[in-house]
């Protein structure tokens, strides 16, 4: 059974951190500006010197992290079903991705694509979200049964709250785009639960973050 590493723990963390901004901004409506371009940023980051770069540092990964911590720990913490539904559906579209060149052709094509606008506009704007969205639409979401959101009804109706959640969808994916890469393995997270929060809680104390 291969390892679980630290590296591997980091982009995990970005799958959970994109899949629990997915949660918040169905619920909620609003995301923190900063959060949001952090996760949007990873996806453009094709060629990162290392894991943390993707995410512009480890800091950045604090919710991720904790979220490790809280849904993988043997803590009273009650566990949220519907979080862990989003991340293991964002594995299980990394894997149906890859399966094809074909599709991570068509990938790097939209990416490239993104690219472009980010030239024009900031990462936000709402033309460049747009983008990200039809990312998702044209290339990922036609690899599986769609991810149900659930949240707030009238917000979900809303153009700007789709095209969020659709491209925050994509970054949970490059990211597990990234842990496989890294040798992240699916049954890992069941069989070896500890290690995943024991490296979850080293990034944690070393950024000072409880």
């Amino acid at each position: 059974m291969a390892k679980v590493t630290y590296q591997q723990t980091l982009a995990l963390a970005g799958v959970c951190q994109a899949c629990y901004m997915v949660q918040t901004i169905a619920r909620r409506g609003s995301l923190n500006q900063s959060e949001l371009e952090v996760m949007l940023e990873s996806v453009l980051n094709i060629n990162p010197d290392d894991t943390a770069s993707v995410y512009s540092g480890e800091q950045n990964l604090s919710a991720g992290l904790k979220i490790i911590r809280e849904q993988l720990g043997n803590n009273s913490h009650v566990k949220d079903a519907e979080l862990t539904r989003y991340v293991l559906s964002a594995l299980t579209l990394e894997r149906r991705l890859t399966k094809r060149q074909a599709n991570l052709e068509k990938l790097s094509k939209q990416i490239n694509l993104l690219e472009q606008k980010r030239a024009h506009f900031e990462l936000t704007h709402d033309l460049v979200l747009e983008g990200f969205a039809q990312t998702y639409k044209t290339v990922i979401s036609p690899l599986g049964s769609p991810i149900k959101v659930l949240g707030n009804p009238d917000l979900l109706k809303q153009n700007s709250v789709q095209n969020k959640v659709r491209a925050l969808l994509l970054a949970a994916v490059r990211s597990a785009v990234l842990w496989r890469q890294l040798g992240g393995q699916r049954r890992n997270i069941v069989l070896r639960r500890q290690h995943w929060v024991h490296f979850a809680e080293q990034a944690l104390k070393q950024n000072l973050i409880s």
